[in-house]
């Protein structure tokens, strides 16, 4: 498992100044933002007094110190990368998971956070839904990423054809690159409403407790139908009240309370 770094070593690793880099720092430094009584220093100074904890393995007390700058309604990538290691460290996976699951909303290439979050993944007992190979392709960008590159080539295909319409004698020259573009837009589009529908449509539990057992209906007194461990990740089927009926990737079906589960937007 990929070790806790500070935000800005995190933030900047080798020197490369990625777009995912800059959006971690462009969401940590607006996370002030959510409450206007809490300065930017006081978030920066928390921050590092978490490191500190972590840095001298008190990771459960490093968790609740992350959680609580979570609390004050920001949220960054470096933040829950962080929290989310301490999380594993304390013995929580289903709380790790999250973490960084959160985190890869904001950069879902971040070839760390990815390795961590496999690490994770890999001590988790029993069942648990994976993702396919088709869900990972299409969270390659983020929704916001999408939504631009969607919007670009649509602003370059319109740009394409009022040029063609202007300058007749450019409509053969620009046949071929007209075509491609109209392709790549509507692939494009294509794959933002699917990521789309997955992540508002394809929730998923996490369970965190270390071992959560299922009911065969939205109530504590309904039979048990199966026991999930701490870390398992659970398809969404159904919700009712503060229950959300689950399966998980092995046929099980039940029902979980919310207390017992955190739930996710789809990848």
């Amino acid at each position: 498992m990929k070790k806790l770094h500070s935000f800005w070593r995190w933030a900047m690793g080798d020197g490369r100044f990625t777009p995912g880099r800059l959006g971690c720092i462009v969401c940590f430094l607006l996370m002030p933002l959510g409450n206007p009584k809490i300065l930017a220093a006081d978030l920066a100074s928390d921050f590092s007094a978490a490191n500190e904890l972590y840095a001298r393995g008190e990771f459960a007390n490093a968790a609740t110190a992350y959680e609580k700058i979570l609390q004050t309604g920001g949220q960054s990538p470096a933040l829950l990368f962080n929290y989310g290691n301490a999380e594993f460290k304390a013995g929580h996976l289903g709380k790790a998971i999250t973490a960084y699951r959160k985190a890869a909303f904001f950069t879902p290439r971040d070839a760390e956070l990815r390795a961590n979050l496999a690490f994770v993944r890999n001590h988790v007992q029993g069942a648990t839904v994976g993702k396919s190979w088709w869900n990972n392709w299409i969270g390659t960008l983020t929704l916001n990423e999408g939504a631009l590159l969607t919007a670009g080539l649509f602003w370059t295909l319109s740009g394409l054809l009022t040029v063609r319409q202007l300058q007749p004698a450019w409509a053969v020259k620009l046949r071929g690159v007209t075509r491609l573009v109209l392709t790549l837009s509507v692939c494009s589009g294509a794959v933002l409403g699917l990521a789309a529908a997955n992540h508002f449509r394809a929730s998923v539990a996490v369970v965190t407790g270390a071992e959560a057992t299922a009911h065969s209906g939205p109530f504590d007194d309904a039979q048990s139908a199966f026991t999930a461990h701490d870390g398992a990740e659970l398809s969404i089927l159904d919700r009712h009240g503060d229950w959300v009926q689950v399966t998980d990737g092995a046929g099980k079906i039940g029902w979980f309370s919310n207390k017992q589960v955190e739930i996710l937007p789809g990848a």
